[in-house]
């Protein structure tokens, strides 16, 4: 399945995904943005199944089998700045501005703001096509949410 999906986002000029593989895709951006920092604890991936429970309606066991499997993609996708410019052709610029507010709520969900999660942030948002000023909105409302 994964070998399926990263053939797709990696094509010359990948179209739209189905809707699981999108979700697949978007988790394991969340995944990747988690990992940032060279630590991976139970906050982060609390969070992430938080994040991809509101993005996708899933309920808590959905949402943690869903990141289960992120995990693995995350793990066997290329480099991030071809995964996500892969991302950004494949899905839609609402999905893509509702996905920084949750990279950003991951990223803060350990309680500091660590400067490899916020460079790899700032990277991801100017390659899926968000402005700085839309991620530093995306930021605050994740930070008012807490």
């Amino acid at each position: 399945m994964f070998n399926m999906l990263l053939r797709h986002l990696l094509s010359p000029a990948p179209g739209p995904l189905a809707a699981p593989d999108a979700r697949m895709a978007l988790a394991a951006l969340l995944v990747r943005v988690a990992r940032a920092d060279g630590t991976y604890d139970d906050a982060e991936r609390r969070r992430i199944d938080e994040v991809l429970a509101h993005l996708h309606a899933l309920g808590p066991f959905e949402a943690a089998h869903l990141r289960t499997g992120a995990e693995a993609l995350e793990a066997a996708a290329p480099d991030t700045v071809r995964f996500t410019r892969a991302l950004k052709e494949a899905t839609a610029l609402q999905e893509r501005q509702a996905l920084i507010e949750g990279l950003w709520s991951v990223a803060l969900a350990d309680g500091t703001r660590s400067d490899d999660e916020e460079q790899v942030l700032r990277l991801v948002a100017n390659l899926l096509g968000l402005t700085d000023v839309e991620s530093a909105q995306a930021r605050q409302r994740a930070e008012r949410r807490g």
